[in-house]
């Protein structure tokens, strides 16, 4: 069971009760019921990150340790039915702390006919937009802001992604614009790094600014009105970082808050870091929390 693999492994390092830990048995459970990260070859950090939350989401709803999926549900208080964000069927806690709802809007520009659809989501992915030369050694740069603004302004289809038309009755050209309708508690933003074209996979190393605290989400909203004043502020928890130049190579390493305080997870070894050292990291996926109390007024 990856679940109670996964348990064994947030019990031994909250316990405190050893001074390094090393998950080796959630590991092989890995191994034989992911193929695709069977051996030693790189791996992408994102891609793992994806089929663990879905392999975690669709084990609990079938249930484990003879526990049915119903039981799992009634027992935990966090998935009232106004937090359910059902991906392939029911919400688990999976959902309740990852899930989001997008609504993706597609208006054919021929006929004016408007499309909407909910998708659920576990993370954004968000393209590199305005590049800018901050100076000659830092290279380009981008807010994440600007990746945001990519992910959900208004973008005209192009011809290969032609639009069906109900109204039509054929494929047309058409815009699409996503909007949130319901943001998670735990928000996961992947950086699109790894370019792809028929012939080539290169990585962006575009340096993107990002905020440790006060990441207002409320305008990417649908309806942001009904949000409070601060319902919609993350602060930062963990940042994946890939290091080296290519798609099939390099190296993963992560920072992460503990206490108010910042490490570095390399491999085996973990070090005491700074806030400085943080947000100067070329970031593949970030992780926010949605904030719960006051506290603060820095928004990006």
């Amino acid at each position: 069971s990856l679940v109670e693999e996964f348990r064994k492994t947030l019990c031994a390092l909250w316990q405190g009760s050893q001074t390094a830990f090393s998950p080796e048995s959630l590991f092989y459970v890995v191994w034989k019921i992911m193929p695709n990260f069977r051996g030693y070859q790189q791996q992408d950090a994102h891609e793992f990150m994806r089929y663990l939350l879905d392999h975690l989401h669709l084990e609990l709803q079938g249930g484990f340790n003879g526990v049915s999926r119903s039981v799992i549900l009634q027992e935990n208080s966090s998935l009232s039915a106004s937090n359910k964000c059902c991906i392939n069927g029911a919400s688990t806690v999976v959902t309740a702390i990852f899930g989001g709802i997008l609504q993706n809007e597609v208006n054919c520009l021929i006929c004016g006919t408007e499309s909407r659809k909910f998708d659920p989501f576990l993370d954004i992915p968000s393209q590199f937009r305005n590049k800018r030369t901050k100076n000659q050694e830092n290279g380009p740069m981008c807010t994440l802001r600007d990746c945001l603004r990519s992910f959900t302004d208004l973008e005209e289809l192009d011809e290969t992604e032609l639009y069906m038309c109900h109204k039509c009755k054929k494929k047309q050209k058409s815009t699409k614009k996503f909007w949130i309708q319901k943001l998670p508690k735990v928000l996961c933003l992947h950086l699109k790094r790894f370019h792809w074209t028929a012939y080539l996979r290169n990585k962006v190393d575009t340096y993107v600014e990002f905020p440790l605290r006060g990441l207002d989400m409320k305008c990417y909203l649908l309806e942001p009105e009904n949000s409070g004043p601060e319902s919609c502020l993350y602060d930062l928890a963990a940042v994946v970082v890939h290091h080296g130049s290519g798609v099939g190579s390099g190296h993963y390493t992560a920072y992460a808050a503990h206490e108010g305080r910042w490490f570095h997870f390399n491999d085996s070894t973990v070090t005491l870091t700074d806030e400085e050292t943080v947000v100067k990291a070329k970031a593949y996926i970030l992780f926010y929390v949605e904030r719960q109390a006051k506290s603060g007024s820095d928004k990006l």
